[in-house]
């Protein structure tokens, strides 16, 4: 958008309360309750960004494929026949309709065929079939819109824009991190979705900051240091580097999140932290709920966590992984789906018991969805006034900061517009 254009009324009215808030406070009630700015969201950053879809394992032979939703938007990640991952725009070329509409599956003969009026799309998505059209059609130029794709440590990141933000900071976080933890050589062993009526920042503000976890996460803190503020661990975090050192395990702090993004590449972060003494893993007991992955001999009582993009975040133990995808749907409802992964040859009910695998982050993930919408029924009154973030929400508040600059951005600075597409075929 050039300089002089004009400020929309929408864009005005973000401009006048970006200047109006209060430097290190939450934002105004209308960032989270206003669908006008929810699309803004989308335009300005979320489309333009990496999002995690999911974990390759899910979709291991050609045909096989998962849909993702962002918004009002619908993908269809599918196994290519030549084995490469493609992600489909799950909009018919034709009239619009859904191809898709099952969360998962296999497409029988390699093709997907639209169930309204029948054209027929190749994995790649190229439209090879359309009935009754005039003798000029171009069948070439009416494929699925396709967007970009990048898979790193087994995981499966997308971007709606044209010319996404540079991955290659992102890949080597994640080979640093998830490369360490095996999750290239890892599969889903339980996933489950929360509806959270709530807008996307609250759930992302909220998974950012440890300040609520001592009285909102009551098993949480008593396994993990992450718990407390800084201050107060610093001998517990140094014996548990140790521990890691010992067996070779080296997961560097890396801190490129938000504000502090490099130009032109996506936002990431790595933090390694300890659990309390006695505690292996996150489990009921402590006790190690699946086999070693990746690098790991031994457990070393930490946790890894990793961000990538705004609405995508990871967990790692040294015997299981945790992926947190936020789905943003609309101004005030939001999607979490909670991923746990294990090692590829574990089996379950011989080297693990999902309830006592999934069975923290369930009971955490509940306690938030309750968190968060509370939080979101506060933020709707009319006498809500942002109050400052404390010491140990600092991460949430640089969060907002990078939020807020990209959202007040004119010149498009990485991705360009959401709406550009690649046509398969072309």
């Amino acid at each position: 958008m050039p300089e002089s254009t004009p400020l929309s009324s929408v864009e005005a009215r973000v401009a006048a309360l970006i200047g109006a808030r209060r430097p290190g406070h939450a934002l105004d009630r209308a960032f989270y309750t206003d669908p006008s700015i929810f699309a803004l969201d989308l335009e300005r950053l979320l489309l333009r960004r990496w999002f995690c879809a999911g974990h390759e394992s899910r979709i291991p032979a050609p045909g096989d494929y998962f849909t993702v939703n962002l918004g009002r938007e619908s993908v269809i990640v599918v196994r290519a026949a030549d084995g490469r991952v493609r992600a489909l725009l799950n909009v018919c070329r034709h009239r619009g309709s859904r191809l898709c509409d099952q969360k998962s599956g296999h497409v029988s003969g390699g093709r997907f065929t639209c169930p309204y009026h029948a054209w027929t799309y190749d994995l790649d998505g190229r439209l090879l079939a359309a009935r009754q059209m005039a003798a000029d059609f171009d069948a070439s130029a009416s494929g699925l819109r396709r967007l970009s794709v990048e898979i790193a440590e087994g995981l499966i990141f997308l971007c709606f824009a044209d010319s996404p933000p540079d991955f290659s900071r992102a890949r080597d976080a994640l080979r640093r991190s998830a490369g360490v933890h095996g999750w290239g050589r890892a599969k889903v062993a339980h996933s489950e979705t929360y509806t959270i009526r709530a807008n996307w920042k609250l759930a992302v503000e909220n998974y950012m900051e440890c300040y609520h976890c001592q009285p909102a996460h009551p098993e949480f803190a008593r396994r993990h240091v992450y718990s407390r503020p800084p201050d107060t661990t610093e001998a517990l975090e140094v014996a548990a580097r140790a521990r890691s050192l010992a067996q070779g395990i080296v997961i560097e702090d890396l801190d490129e999140y938000g504000p502090n993004l490099v130009p032109g590449g996506e936002s990431v972060s790595i933090l390694r932290s300890a659990l309390f003494e006695g505690m292996q893993t996150a489990s009921p007991d402590g006790a190690p709920v699946a086999p070693l992955m990746g690098d790991f001999t031994a457990h070393d009582g930490s946790s890894t966590y990793f961000d990538i993009g705004p609405v995508s975040d990871f967990l790692a133990y040294a015997d299981h992984g945790v992926m947190y995808r936020f789905i943003p749907r609309e101004a005030e409802l939001t999607e979490m789906e909670v991923v746990w992964l294990v090692d590829a040859n574990a089996v379950e009910g011989r080297d693990y018991d999902v309830e006592r695998l999934t069975w923290l982050w369930r009971a955490t993930s509940i306690e938030d969805k309750k968190i968060i919408e509370m939080n979101a029924e506060g933020v709707a009154s009319a006498y809500f006034v942002p109050g400052p973030y404390a010491r140990q929400e600092a991460y949430a508040g640089r969060f907002v900061d990078w939020y807020l600059a990209e959202l007040g951005a004119r010149d498009t600075p990485v991705g360009g517009s959401g709406r550009a597409w690649r046509v398969a075929g072309r």
